[in-house]
């Protein structure tokens, strides 16, 4: 969520791969599906029209209320309320974890697309998000994936894969990385599971990360953070 110092970093860390996709939504109409709380359907509204769709009544309600740009819809990405070949551009940020027939919602997307229009995609990288575990770490994720694993899902629905890469810390967050142990990421979540309070040092950091903290790069691409991947139909 925006606004909110503790979950500053985690905002950041999705802000850089909308940040980093929004020029293909340029003069487009773009649907993203599983908009969330809206501050990236409203982001990418900056480039052309963008349909925000949700499941949740009260994230559609306060995406119609906030961000009056983004056409807000209710709808189960299951079975995406449009018609065939009515959108340019599909963009799924951080939410193909969470869904139970990945492969079915990929080919919903290649539906609604026109031809040669563009599939958006990021997820949390299930190597280095939920390192040597059969089952994610987090519990409302159905199914991680490792890049290759994603590619795949991705040509099996129809699409061609044009740019595969992943989100990694640059060097003001390896250097707080350093600062707080080795992980500003296993720091936070210390202070998650504790529960016992933030430390003033590590909440002043995790406030002052910035999207232009995080890389976007095809190097190194099993050890990203997030995976970051463009496909055309």
């Amino acid at each position: 969520m925006p606004g909110i110092d503790e979950e500053n970093y985690w905002f950041r860390r999705h802000e850089i791969a909308y940040l980093h996709l929004a020029a293909h939504c340029e003069g487009k109409t773009t649907l993203e599906a599983g908009c969330g709380e809206g501050y990236g359907a409203a982001l990418l509204a900056e480039r052309g029209s963008v349909i925000g769709l949700d499941y949740d009544e009260s994230a559609i309600a306060h995406v119609s209320k906030k961000y009056p740009a983004v056409r807000a819809v209710r709808g189960n990405l299951a079975y995406l309320p449009l018609r065939d070949g009515s959108v340019d551009v599909v963009a799924n940020l951080q939410v193909i974890e969470h869904l139970w027939d990945q492969a079915g919602f990929l080919r919903e997307c290649h539906r609604v697309l026109r031809p040669g229009g563009r599939l958006l995609v990021t997820t949390p990288n299930r190597i280095t998000f939920s390192p040597g575990r059969d089952t994610p770490l987090n519990p409302f994720h159905t199914r991680e994936l490792a890049p290759s694993e994603l590619d795949d899902l991705v040509r099996a629905a129809g699409f061609t894969t044009e740019y595969l890469g992943g989100v990694h810390h640059g060097p003001a967050l390896r250097d707080l990385d350093a600062r707080f142990g080795g992980s500003i990421i296993d720091a936070q979540v210390e202070v998650a599971v504790a529960g016992t309070g933030w430390p003033d040092d590590l909440l002043t950091a995790v406030a002052g990360v910035a999207a232009a903290d995080f890389e976007v790069t095809e190097r190194d691409l099993d050890a990203s953070l997030d995976i970051v991947l463009v496909a055309r139909a």
